[in-house]
């Protein structure tokens, strides 16, 4: 029984069943990583460098389109390289749970929420669910490069907000008064 609740889940009449599937894998092979999702974060500090291979939608990096990945229904997916003495900045999102799945390495992970703290180590194939609504930031401070699955659980996340004494707050309201002048 076809299930028309979602466009991409109904295979079109006159597209063959492999043409249907295979545009709903995303194939390591055609992923790239992309350095300039957070560049505006690198450039502040290089401290935020890392980079995002999308798979399933766009993620929340403020990438708005990518040919190249299959269009999220529910949630993007999409794997992040964080290399050694790098960090993801202390940000939340308000509209979506973030789950991070360690594939390699090890992360250092930082939970706020309403003053109270909680710092914990990521290693491989751990995995954590953030509710929306809470802090998190992530630090890498092995020698070797982190990678990870990170899900979004909405198909288009808003941009992610950053502590109100956080630098990157400035540089995104900065940012945003420039978008809206260009």
């Amino acid at each position: 029984m076809p299930n028309n609740t979602f466009p991409g889940w109904t295979r079109p009449q006159d597209e063959s069943l492999e043409n249907w599937v295979e545009g709903r894998i995303a194939r390591f092979a055609t992923r790239t990583f992309d350095w300039n999702a957070l560049k505006f974060q690198a450039d502040y500090d290089p401290n935020y460098r890392r980079a995002q291979m999308r798979y399933m939608g766009t993620g929340a990096a403020g990438v708005k389109t990518d040919t190249n990945t299959i269009a999220a229904e529910h949630f993007t997916f999409s794997t992040m390289v964080l290399p050694p003495g790098c960090e993801g900045p202390m940000h939340v999102h308000d509209d979506a749970e973030e789950v991070f799945f360690m594939l390699r390495g090890s992360i250092t992970l930082h939970i706020e929420q309403d003053g109270e703290t909680y710092t914990t180590q990521l290693e491989e194939r751990d995995l954590i669910s953030v509710p929306p609504g809470i802090y998190r930031g992530l630090v890498n401070s092995a020698a070797e490069e982190a990678l990870m699955c990170v899900m979004l659980g909405t198909p288009k996340p808003q941009l992610p907000s950053y502590p109100d004494d956080h630098p990157l707050t400035a540089l995104r309201k900065q940012r945003a008064a420039e978008a809206k002048s260009a």
